[in-house]
């Protein structure tokens, strides 16, 4: 069981030791990782996906439960402890969404007929482009694909950690993505642009230069104004289904009436 995972310090663009001694990420933890475009964030959040030990080029350690990980959680597929997913996640196989789900659960040794299902199901809930089960997953919309990727990787694949880089882009329900991802004791790290996915997280690591600059836990005042900026997207996503829909748009519908 992974109790938590915990980075230790590498080296900034310069070749600058990081000024902080380790961030430690615990089970049931959401974390976002912030900063502006080239600033190290997907460096980071690979370091955690290779299992690091100063083999990348940041130089930084990854320890499992206090530990360095074996070279069976590093190197065999079956045993690696990490899903992540990217806003560049595909799915070549020829198959429909049923059978590459299938395919995942024999391989995890899991025979419950219904996960399935209910993969399927979850995935739903993070997407308004309804996935069917006979559906070729290399037709799934960049939506439809990352929200099936996190079903999948919260239900089947057990992951103990998640690794999200910026989801937001593709268009899924982020609100409930971490609303539903927060109770299931997972390790997760949301690499983000966007105020809200960052303002929910229980920590927010900030990055600069290809380094950590600072670490900040959620506060109340922080809460307060996560809620008010949750209501203000689901009225910008309210808008954005109607202009899906085909709806012309006007100045009232967004001021007066999203209903």
């Amino acid at each position: 069981m992974i109790r938590e995972i915990t980075v230790l310090p590498g080296k900034d663009k310069t070749g600058s030791l990081e000024n902080f001694s380790e961030i430690t990420l615990k089970a049931g933890e959401t974390i976002s990782i912030v900063g502006p475009t080239g600033s190290g964030k997907t460096a980071f959040i690979s370091d955690i996906e290779l299992l690091a030990q100063g083999d990348t080029s940041t130089g930084r350690h990854v320890l499992i439960n206090g530990q360095p990980p074996s070279d069976e959680l590093r190197y065999d597929p079956a045993m690696k402890p990490i899903a992540m997913i990217t806003q560049n996640t595909k799915c070549f196989a020829d198959l429909t969404a049923e059978e590459f789900l299938r395919i995942h659960a024999r391989a995890r040794k899991m025979h419950d007929k219904e996960i399935v299902y209910e993969t399927i199901d979850l995935a739903n809930k993070f997407t308004g482009e309804r996935i069917r089960k006979d559906m070729k997953v290399t037709v799934l919309s960049g939506g439809q694909t990352r929200s099936l990727m996190i079903a999948d990787a919260i239900m089947i694949g057990a992951a103990p950690i998640i690794l999200l880089d910026e989801i937001e882009n593709a268009g899924i329900f982020k609100q409930e993505v971490i609303r539903l991802i927060q109770n299931t004791g997972k390790i997760v790290v949301f690499v983000t642009h966007d105020p809200v996915i960052a303002l929910l997280t229980q920590k927010r690591i900030i990055m600069g230069n290809g380094a950590v600059r600072k670490v900040l836990s959620q506060d109340e005042s922080e809460v307060r104004a996560a809620q008010n900026l949750i209501e203000l997207d689901k009225r910008v996503g309210i808008i954005r289904e109607k202009l899906r829909a085909g709806h012309v748009i006007t100045k009232e519908m967004i001021s007066v009436n999203f209903g």
